[in-house]
């Protein structure tokens, strides 16, 4: 069991306009510890539990939209998140 639900949000500033996704959210029953880790620590645990959350999909698109630069969203890390919001990596043929 991960925990008990609570209201409280793992991630900070959203609590104000609390989007509806966060009540499907598995994040609101676990730590935020998980998903906002010490640099250089593991993100694995957290992507575990977005793969199992409802909310994935919504809470990956309010941090691309939103810019949430740190944390796990929608089962992507910062790194990840940066490079679905760059692209695909374009060559110098993409460019002729």
């Amino acid at each position: 069991m991960i925990g008990k639900p609570t209201t409280q949000t793992p991630y900070p500033g959203v609590s104000e306009s609390r989007p509806s996704w966060l009540d499907l959210a598995l994040c609101a029953q676990t730590g935020s510890a998980f998903f906002f880790p010490e640099p250089g620590s593991s993100v694995r645990e957290a992507k575990q539990i977005c793969l199992a959350c409802e909310g994935r999909a919504a809470c990956l698109e309010y941090a691309l939209a939103n810019d949430e630069r740190f944390g796990v969203w929608g089962g992507l890390s910062e790194k990840e998140r940066e490079r679905l919001r760059k692209g695909p990596a374009r060559t110098p043929a993409d460019r002729a």
